[in-house]
């Protein structure tokens, strides 16, 4: 398949989920931005001037990186899991993708791209919500910008994987519920793992979620529960790890041929 007709299919995908989130954006972009105005207005506000500081930031100022990436990775996340399931078992129309002569590549750079300007999108908006909360310090602008986008690619990858493994809708709504929510409340959002006892710290490192929060944490603030390039070694090697993954699936069809 020449090179621009593949740029004509990966635009095809990309302009679709586009246009969809911006046309239901009150289902697509306000719920982030409303319930992330409530986790302000209470972690924040309330019980941050309670708690007062937490490594020696006021604690609004700490919890800001992980509201913000908390948004980026559920939206990443459930815009690809949940669009490429409808395409394949609701319109059918990932049979029509799967007949042409598009690669797996740009398959699934279209699918992943959607749920990148998605997450990017809602995690902008959100940072422009903490705004009314606090003044968020940005020591490594492109730090921030970097983890904002590796973060979005690393949850559509995986929402991507869900999407082409789930048999039902089920299978959908099971992993953001009972794995992906767990994960990040427990990646460092509202807390250090310096405080928690050794156990449960080296327990914390096991998580995926803690790296990406803490490097985008120590694009604000400049400092980080784990080396920052920890950090980016453990999203490089996700992302790998995801691309072959899902490659592997749509190049062999495994859940994909009914």
């Amino acid at each position: 398949m020449p090179p621009q007709k593949q740029f004509i299919s990966f635009y095809t995908i990309l302009r679709k989920g586009v246009v969809r989130t911006f046309r239901i954006w009150s289902q697509t972009l306000l719920p982030s931005v409303v319930t992330s105005v409530l986790y302000f207005a209470v972690f924040g506000s309330i019980l941050g001037s309670r708690i007062g500081s937490l490594n020696g930031v006021p604690y609004i100022l700490f919890v800001v990186p992980g509201l913000v990436m908390l948004s980026v990775i559920t939206n990443a996340y459930t815009d690809v899991a949940t669009t490429f399931f409808q395409s394949k078992f609701f319109s059918r129309n990932i049979d029509e993708i799967l007949v042409s002569p598009t690669p797996p590549h740009v398959i699934i750079a279209g699918y992943v791209s959607r749920g990148i300007v998605r997450g990017v999108m809602v995690g902008l908006l959100v940072l422009v919500v903490s705004l009314f909360f606090a003044l968020p310090s940005v020591a490594h602008p492109l730090i921030v910008l970097l983890f904002l986008v590796l973060s979005s690619l690393i949850f559509a990858l995986a929402g991507l994987v869900n999407g082409i493994y789930a048999t039902n809708f089920d299978g959908i709504t099971i992993v953001p519920t009972f794995v992906l929510t767990p994960l990040v409340y427990l990646g460092g959002v509202f807390y250090s793992i310096n405080s928690l006892p050794p156990f449960w710290q080296q327990v914390s490192l096991v998580n995926p979620v803690l790296y990406l929060i803490n490097g985008f944490r120590y694009g604000f603030l400049g400092f980080s529960d784990v080396p920052i390039i920890t950090c980016f070694t453990v999203l490089t090697g996700l992302i790998l790890a995801l691309l072959a993954l899902n490659w592997y699936f749509i190049r062999t069809g495994l859940g994909l041929k009914q």
